[in-house]
C-alpha cells in the first residue's frame, strides 16, 4: 500500500527587470503518495484550464514594473484566490467573498450606502479583471485604450433590504448585459454567506466616453466584440418603467452651496467618483430626519462630470407626506423580503408598513453665468426599528 504525505514546499524565484533584481518564493502545497508521479513546476503552473501560465523569462521582458506588481491576466481567469473571487453564470458572471470591515460601518455597526457602492465598484473591477480584458484604465478594455475610452456611468439604482453587520461574510454576484446599441448594464446581488438572504440589489447603465474630448462616444467595433460574449439576460432588478426625476430650483427646502471637491475625491479617470457625490447629497438631509430613518432606495440620473476646481451646490427637497400607492414607488420595495419583528436590529429594516419617505436631489456646479447638473437623484427611505439596533 502507498504512505499518502502532504507537505508545503517553497521555490525561490529570481529575475532581472532594467537592470534590477527582483527576487520571491513560490510556495506549493504537494498531496500525494509514494507512488504519485512528480511533475515539473511548469506542468503543474499550466494545468488548470483557464488559467494564466507563470510568466517566463521573456514575457517579463515586456512588462513593465506596473504590470509586474499589479499581476494583471492576459487570459481569462476561472478563480482568484487573492481576492476571493470566482467565474460563475457559465462562465461569464463573477462572484466574491467579502468581510464587512469597521471602517466600512456606521454608528449603529452596519455597513453605510457608501461602503456598498465602493463594493459594487471594486467587484466590477474584479470582474474585468478575471475576464482577461483588462487593460492599463479603470476597468478599460485593451479595444478601449487603444480608442482612448473610458467607462462613465449614467444611472444607477440600488435597492437596500437590509444593511450588513460588522465582521459579516457576504457574497456579492455581478454580471453584465446590453443597454441599446452603445451602453452596457450591469447588475449586483449582495447576499449573506451565512443565511443566503439577499441584502441589496443594483442595477446600472454605463456608456462610453473619449478620454481626451471628455466626450461620450459610440462603441468601436472591435470593443462590442469583445465585451459582447460577457453579457447574459439577467436582472437584479425589474424596472419597468424608469423613474423620471424632476429638475429642482433654487426653491429647494435645504442647499448646501459650500462644497469643494479634493484632490482625494478624484478617481483614476481624473473626475470625482460617483460614491462621493452620494455622501453630499446624503449630508444635505437634515441629521434629525438621518437619525430615525433608513435609506431603502437610491435612483441617480448623471448629467456631466466633476472636477477638482468645480464649486459644488446640493440641493434637497422631500416629498410630502406620502404612502406607498403607484408603481414607481413600488418598485424600490419590489423583491424585498419582509422580516418579521423579531428581525429587529442588525441592520434589518424590519415590517413593512404603509409609510415611506422620499426625497429629491440635485447636485450641480455653480457658474458665474449658469449651473450645470451633474446628477439627479431621488431616495426613498423607511422608519428604523430602533436607534440602537444593538440594545436588548
Amino acid at each position: 500500500m502507498a504512505a499518502a504525505f502532504s507537505c508545503p514546499v517553497f521555490l525561490p524565484s529570481t529575475f532581472s527587470y532594467n537592470g534590477n533584481r527582483y527576487h520571491g518564493r513560490i510556495k506549493i502545497k504537494i498531496n500525494a503518495t509514494s507512488s504519485t508521479k512528480v511533475k515539473t513546476l511548469n506542468e503543474i503552473a499550466g494545468a488548470g484550464k483557464g488559467s494564466s501560465s507563470l510568466a517566463t523569462s521573456t514575457e517579463i521582458g515586456h512588462l513593465s514594473q506596473e504590470q509586474i506588481r499589479q499581476r494583471i491576466p492576459t487570459k481569462k481567469q476561472l478563480v482568484d484566490p487573492y481576492r476571493q473571487g470566482l467565474i460563475i453564470e457559465r462562465g461569464v458572471g463573477y462572484r466574491q467573498t467579502v468581510v464587512v470591515r469597521s471602517y466600512e460601518v456606521g454608528p449603529y455597526k452596519t455597513a453605510t450606502l457608501e461602503s456598498l457602492l465602493n463594493l459594487f465598484q471594486e467587484t466590477a473591477l474584479n470582474h474585468v479583471w478575471m475576464s482577461g480584458l483588462l487593460s492599463n484604465g479603470f476597468g478599460a478594455t485593451h479595444g478601449m485604450v487603444r480608442n482612448n475610452l473610458i467607462w462613465v456611468v449614467s444611472r444607477m439604482q440600488v435597492q437596500v433590504d437590509h444593511y450588513p453587520i460588522w465582521g459579516e461574510v457576504l457574497e456579492i454576484d455581478t454580471w453584465v448585459g446590453a443597454s441599446g446599441k452603445n451602453g452596457m448594464r450591469r447588475d449586483w446581488l449582495i447576499r449573506s454567506q451565512a443565511t443566503g438572504i439577499t441584502y441589496a440589489r443594483a442595477t446600472s447603465t454605463w456608456v462610453m466616453m473619449n478620454e481626451k474630448t471628455r466626450r461620450l462616444s459610440k462603441m468601436p467595433e472591435e470593443v462590442r466584440d469583445e465585451i459582447s460574449p460577457w453579457f447574459i439576460e439577467k436582472r437584479a432588478i425589474n424596472e419597468d418603467v424608469p423613474e423620471k426625476i424632476v429638475k429642482l430650483d433654487d426653491n429647494a427646502r435645504y442647499v448646501n452651496s459650500d462644497l469643494k471637491p479634493k484632490r482625494s475625491d478624484l478617481d483614476m479617470n481624473h473626475h470625482v467618483n460617483n460614491v462621493k457625490y452620494v455622501r453630499w447629497m446624503l449630508e444635505t438631509i437634515p441629521d434629525k430626519f438621518l437619525e430615525s430613518h433608513q435609506l431603502s432606495g437610491i435612483v441617480l440620473e448623471y448629467r456631466r462630470e466633476c472636477g477638482s476646481s468645480d464649486r459644488v451646490q446640493s440641493l434637497c427637497q422631500p416629498d410630502e407626506d406620502e404612502t406607498l400607492t403607484n408603481g414607481v414607488e413600488q418598485s424600490l420595495l419590489k423583491n424585498m423580503i419582509l422580516t418579521p419583528g423579531i428581525m429587529e436590529g442588525n441592520g434589518y429594516l424590519g415590517p413593512l408598513d404603509v409609510k415611506s419617505y422620499g426625497y429629491t436631489h440635485l447636485l450641480q456646479i455653480k457658474g458665474d453665468s449658469k449651473n450645470e447638473e451633474i446628477v439627479r437623484g431621488r431616495t426613498r427611505w423607511r422608519k428604523k426599528l430602533s436607534t440602537l439596533p444593538y440594545s436588548s
